[in-house]
């Protein structure tokens, strides 16, 4: 017997171009938290990474959070590391791998996966993405073709951004 009910349509995708050693990321997560509670699946939230140099701790913590990806817990782990984004600057890596064990993680793999590098084309690749599409700071949103700058100021991006989601979503049940 086959299923005969229609395919469900794919979630509206929100690609977050940012880091999590940078403060303004940081300041955003109280606003991811609120786009996940509101929407939770039927609109996909995508990290995607795009480390400054002037963050020297960045492009490990992009790593990571592709491990964290792996292992199956990848929000938890941003917003871990993102809501404490002081502490990263003061200890680096091992921090890293620190939460990685608050989270019950694998955090050996953690420490494996900084030292091997498993990870480094994925960061490579966003941060290269982000580079042809324009994002040049901090977090920057982008939803349907559209690319919304919160490096300058999270104010009202929500908003939009919530604006552009139901819009989508209505449009799938038209």
């Amino acid at each position: 017997m086959s299923d005969s009910s229609p395919a469900r349509p794919a979630a509206p995708v929100l690609d977050i171009w940012c880091e999590l050693q940078c403060p303004d990321c940081s300041g955003a997560l109280d606003d991811l938290r609120a786009l996940r509670a509101r929407y939770g699946d039927r609109l996909e939230l995508r990290l995607r990474h795009f480390p400054l140099e002037k963050h020297k701790h960045a492009f490990a913590a992009a790593q990571a959070a592709e491990e964290a990806v792996e292992q199956g817990q990848a929000w938890p782990y941003i917003e871990a590391v993102l809501g404490r984004v002081q502490e990263l600057d003061r200890a680096g890596e091992p921090f890293l791998v620190e939460v990685a064990r608050e989270l019950g993680l694998d955090a050996e793999e953690f420490d494996t996966a900084l030292i091997d590098g498993r990870h480094i084309l994925i960061v490579d690749a966003d941060q290269a993405e982000g580079k042809a599409i324009g994002v040049t700071g901090i977090p920057t949103y982008v939803i349907d073709g559209e690319r919304l700058d919160g490096g300058k100021s999270q104010e009202g991006l929500r908003e939009r951004v919530e604006e552009i989601v139901d819009r989508l979503l209505a449009e799938q049940k038209a």
